[in-house]
């Protein structure tokens, strides 16, 4: 019997991404952090720190823990989880007619004490966006807490003219890196 398995956030894109490879947590945990980048701090560094202390807030000895988190990058600039209106405008301003990194970072800590990560860079090229194209996408909502405002599974799907990566990955969680996580350290069998 394998051990259970704890989902360290309630995205339910993460869910929805993980039941595609056939794994349904037992149990699901909201962990609440600082996600506030540090000063200097890289993106690969930042979104690895984050995840990292997603699976360290659900920690249980008994289970294993799958936590990820994602950042959205202009170079080493990270774009914020868009709250409001004003962050949205700057986050599609800034991305428009460019190529951008989505990084996700996967942490899988087991109930014998292993742990292991991945980082997944995927990176997004936006075509160059009309004022209205803008307006009509932050009138839909659909950037509110979503890393640099946008949804890559909504909408903005037609703004990125290429991607070179995980698009799984750009959503939340690169199920290529997650399942490979998941058979190393046991929980999935080949």
């Amino acid at each position: 019997m394998t051990a259970r398995l704890i989902l360290a956030s309630a995205s339910p894109r993460r869910r929805e991404l993980l039941a595609q490879i056939g794994v349904i947590p037992d149990q699901v945990v909201a962990t609440d952090i600082d996600e506030s980048p540090l000063r200097n701090e890289t993106p690969r560094l930042a979104v690895l720190r984050l995840a990292r202390a997603k699976a360290a807030a659900a920690a249980d000895p008994a289970a294993f823990v799958l936590a990820a988190d994602t950042i959205v990058a202009v170079g080493r600039r990270i774009l914020p989880k868009a709250e409001t209106v004003e962050q949205a405008r700057a986050c599609l301003d800034l991305l428009s007619g460019r190529r951008h990194h989505v990084l996700t970072a996967v942490v899988l800590t087991a109930p014998d004490g292993r742990r292991a990560e991945r980082v997944r860079d995927t990176e997004v090229a936006f075509l160059r966006l009309t004022e209205q194209q803008k307006q009509s996408y932050i009138d839909g909502g659909e950037w509110r807490g979503k890393a640099g405002g946008y949804a890559i599974q909504g909408f903005a799907a037609a703004f990125a003219r290429a991607i070179s990566g995980s698009h799984s990955g750009v959503v939340g969680l690169p199920l290529f890196e997650t399942a490979q996580l998941l058979r190393g350290l046991g929980y999935l069998r080949p």
